[in-house]
């Protein structure tokens, strides 16, 4: 039977179960969340950012989920420094020119800061003269760091990244470091903020 579970990355912690970037592997890791055999992440979620990502074992469901050519739509909540216009939206929603091309169209919305939100550890810069804003962002691609590119290539860098969607899974009652089976549908469910 394949297995797919959600996760609720934190802040700070490597996407992979082993940490092959310092001597003695000092960086936390899935490993010290999760310890289910076999299952691997079907896709990335940088370490400076936090939220869903979706772990199988299952080969061809990972791809499915990962490939940007299956264009699985992934939602993103994203406070950025300052207050984007409707002109910022509109450049994140059309296609934003970044060094590697312009990126494909999305959804951009102001929202309010989402409920139940947990503290990040450490906490976000705070400027007294800046305000910051939180938007919701969907894309259908996966450049590398690419939502963080985006909004500060509109003039509104990303202070904290959270992914709340992939397809049809949410966060949905998963406290940050936590996991639980991921229920394997293709039918739109309902999420609740």
């Amino acid at each position: 039977m394949t297995r797919l579970i959600r996760f609720n990355k934190p802040f700070d912690v490597l996407p992979q179960f082993t940490d092959r970037g310092t001597a003695g592997g000092t960086r936390r890791t899935l490993s010290d969340f999760i310890t289910l055999p076999g299952v691997y992440p079907a896709g990335r979620l940088d370490r400076d950012s936090e939220g869903l990502m979706l772990l199988t074992d299952h080969g061809p469901l990972q791809a499915k989920i990962s490939d940007p050519k299956h264009k699985m739509a992934k939602t993103y909540w994203v406070q950025v420094e300052g207050t984007p216009d409707m002109a910022a939206l509109q450049a994140l929603a059309q296609g934003v020119e970044l060094k590697d091309g312009l990126t494909k169209p999305a959804q951009a919305r102001v929202i309010d800061e989402p409920e139940n939100l947990w503290p990040r550890t450490p906490p976000i810069r705070v400027r007294k003269n800046i305000p910051d804003t939180w938007v919701e962002l969907t894309l259908r691609e996966g450049r590398n760091r690419q939502v963080r590119r985006m909004t500060a290539a509109v003039g509104h860098p990303t202070l904290r990244l959270i992914r709340w969607k992939i397809g049809n899974w949410t966060l949905e009652g998963l406290k940050p470091g936590t996991w639980q089976d991921a229920p394997q549908t293709t039918k739109p469910t309902r999420t609740r903020r």
